[in-house]
């Protein structure tokens, strides 16, 4: 039987708050790594709340998110998270990743994490659907969302301001039928 954490590329796995937050902490001083991600500002948090934070967060039960930690399988590496924030009534949920050490950017570790996820959510969780939003201007992310087989849905045009500039919110998503057949091509 497939090991269903364990991709081409990285492992999920669960580390603990206090290696999140050490590695967080370092990660957080890359201001393109916010902007990619997140709409709000970039600002830094110590390693003593940012620990707080997760295990309040770990905490919480039942989980509002399936969470993952993302490892490189060849250094055993720690350089991301992703996750499913589902929502059981209909069988969907909101996907999030960040491949937050930039040495990793552009080598095929999100799409293999993206492909991972998916496969927990469609094969452990019984999702119907998986979606996700993202700034337009992160085309990286867009292609490898792609290459997982998600498609665009829609725009939010002028959702978002940065640097003085408007940009658009992307919106995508994967049926569970889609990722079957896509899964049986391989």
């Amino acid at each position: 039987m497939k090991d269903i954490y364990c991709g081409e590329l990285v492992r999920l796995s669960n580390a603990s708050p206090e290696v999140m937050a050490k590695a967080f902490v370092n990660w957080d001083r890359d201001t393109e790594m916010h902007r990619l991600a997140d709409t709000g500002p970039a600002q830094l948090w110590s390693e003593k709340r940012l620990k707080e934070f997760y295990e309040k967060e770990y905490a919480k039960d039942p989980p509002r998110a399936y969470r993952f930690s993302i490892y490189t399988l060849a250094e055993n590496k720690y350089i991301g998270i992703t996750g499913l924030v589902p929502n059981f009534t209909h069988d969907d949920a909101w996907f999030y990743i960040l491949i937050a050490d930039r040495d990793y950017w552009s080598r095929g570790y999100g799409t293999d994490a993206v492909k991972l996820v998916a496969q927990y959510g469609f094969l452990e969780l019984n999702l119907r659907r998986i979606s996700l939003g993202l700034h337009a201007y992160n085309e990286r992310a867009f292609k490898s969302y792609q290459k997982a087989g998600f498609q665009l849905e829609g725009r939010t045009r002028g959702d978002g301001l940065r640097d003085g500039v408007r940009y658009d919110g992307l919106w995508m998503g994967i049926l569970r039928e889609e990722w079957l057949a896509r899964r049986e091509a391989v």
